[in-house]
């Protein structure tokens, strides 16, 4: 593996690691949340950098650039949605603040899903028994794609089901 496959690798394990700790161990809102989701941002703005400059797959621009891409987006989308949040709470504009809120829990959760997606697909496309033989294109993009839709599919579900609980501190009582 090349030094910057190896510097993707670290930043993707970087990625799962503090992602997965900023849902699970953090208590939204709080400075703590805030400091442990920049360490999410860093790391996988490193890990999307450096799978934008990995050719040796397609040898040129392929579909798993394009998943870069989208998470890029979807990072942007939440981190901005953050920033605009809180600075709706400083100036005092709850409404304003629930629905950005809003946005960076679904953005900040699919990028999250996304990265899972990714973790799972190269997993099954690396183990001796899912791995497909060279010369078996199809096998490889059905692992890929069975792999993708089925964890943004429990992704999606989870986002969803957990969504009222999440954003409750969140929402204006009426």
């Amino acid at each position: 593996m090349s030094t910057i496959g190896w510097f993707h690798l670290a930043a993707a394990i970087l990625s799962i690691v503090s992602g997965a700790f900023v849902l699970l161990y953090t208590k939204k809102g709080t400075r703590f949340h805030r400091q442990a989701g920049w360490v999410f941002v860093v790391s996988m703005l490193l890990a999307n950098g450096t799978a934008l400059s990995i050719y040796r797959l397609f040898h040129g621009f392929g579909p798993f650039h394009v998943f870069a891409i989208v998470s890029l987006a979807s990072l942007t989308a939440a981190t901005l949605a953050a920033i605009t949040a809180r600075k709706a709470r400083v100036a005092k504009d709850r409404a304003k603040r629930e629905k950005f809120v809003a946005v960076h829990y679904r953005s900040m959760s699919y990028t999250y899903a996304g990265l899972m997606a990714a973790f799972v697909s190269e997993v099954a496309t690396r183990l001796p028994a899912t791995r497909p033989a060279p010369g078996q294109g199809l096998a490889f993009g059905l692992a890929v794609g069975a792999a993708t839709f089925g964890v943004m599919a429990v992704g999606a579900w989870l986002v969803h089901a957990r969504a009222a609980k999440s954003l409750a501190p969140f929402t204006l009582q009426t």
